[in-house]
C-alpha cells in the first residue's frame, strides 16, 4: 500500500491522471473494504487535482447517501432523477455539466460549485453509487476527465467484487 502519492501539478491534465492511476492501483491492491477504497480514491483525487469538492454517494433504500469525500459539508440524501448526482443515477451514465446554474433541478450543496463531472459505478447492471466531483470553475470538466476518471471507477469496482 502507498503511503505517499507523487503529485505532479504542473503535467498535463492527462499527463496528471496517467501519474495518478498506477498509484491509486498501488493504494488499493490487497484492500478489500469498499468503503475505506473510496476514502482513499477521493483523498488521492482531491490532492492530485485540487478540485472544491470529490466523493462518493451510495444507493441506499432507494435514494443516495453520502459515502467518502472530500471538501465542504455536503447534501446527505439525494433521490433518483434529481439534481446531477441523481439525473446520472437515473440514467446509468456519465454527465459533464459545464455550467451548474444551467442544470435543471441542480441540487446547491454549496453555492461555490460551479462545474461538475458525475460517473456511476455499477455492479451487475445495477448502479450502487456515484462518483461526485465538482470544481468552482466553469467548463471544468471534459471528455478527458470522463475517460480517466472511468478507468479509476473500474479500478475501484475491480478491487470491491474481487
Amino acid at each position: 500500500m502507498a503511503e505517499d502519492l507523487t503529485i505532479n501539478k504542473t503535467a498535463t491534465k492527462e499527463e496528471q491522471y496517467k501519474s495518478l492511476i498506477p498509484q491509486i492501483e498501488g493504494l488499493l491492491y490487497g484492500e478489500t473494504d469498499f468503503v475505506a477504497n473510496m476514502a482513499n480514491v477521493a483523498a488521492a483525487l482531491k490532492e492530485q487535482f485540487s478540485w472544491f469538492w470529490v466523493g462518493f454517494y451510495l444507493v441506499k433504500n432507494g435514494e443516495l447517501v453520502l459515502g467518502p469525500f472530500q471538501g465542504p459539508v455536503a447534501c446527505t440524501r439525494i433521490k433518483k432523477g434529481k439534481g446531477v448526482c441523481g439525473s446520472s443515477w437515473s440514467q446509468k451514465q456519465t454527465l459533464i455539466v459545464p455550467d451548474v446554474e444551467e442544470f435543471p433541478g441542480h441540487i446547491a450543496c454549496a453555492s461555490a460549485s460551479k462545474s461538475e463531472i458525475v460517473l456511476t459505478l455499477i455492479k451487475d447492471d445495477e448502479v450502487i453509487g456515484v462518483l461526485d466531483v465538482d470544481s468552482e470553475f466553469l467548463n471544468h470538466f471534459d471528455a478527458t476527465d470522463q475517460t480517466y476518471l472511468e478507468k479509476v471507477i473500474l479500478i475501484l469496482l475491480n478491487q470491491y467484487i474481487s
